[in-house]
């Protein structure tokens, strides 16, 4: 069972409540939901790895990694303002490893939680 950790924060921002959700959805391995919150004209940029344009590419890059079992996830920081926001925090996998992970996002626009652009930062501890 994954298990889930998030600082305590305000909670008063519907969007920071969505990027909690959102990245809780990627330790569940929720393909589903997580496929469902992007635009078709999704780009998901991984440093150092690889670019991912359009919702059908994107959707095949989700359902590969639910492949890889998260045992736990930490999110320390999520942090909204207009059509942007941030997260940041740990998952440690099943087999053991352990990520530090910091993702951007860009909303379709101010009032959306449709996700246009993703900018994902991941290092192994």
């Amino acid at each position: 069972m994954l298990k889930i950790k998030v600082k305590a924060d305000c909670g008063n921002s519907p969007k920071r409540e969505f990027l909690k959700d959102f990245n809780i959805a990627f330790g569940k391995g929720d393909a589903k939901f997580i496929i469902a919150q992007v635009t078709d004209e999704i780009v998901w940029e991984m440093i150092g790895e690889q670019t991912i344009e359009g919702k059908d590419s994107f959707s095949k890059a989700i359902n590969e990694m639910k492949k890889k079992e998260v045992a736990e996830i930490s999110i320390e920081k999520v942090v909204t303002h207009g059509k942007e926001g941030a997260v940041n925090g740990i998952m440690r996998m099943k087999d053991g490893k352990q990520y530090a992970f910091s993702d951007f996002y860009e909303f379709k626009n101010t009032t959306s939680t449709s996700i246009k652009a993703m900018t994902s930062y991941v290092i192994e501890i």
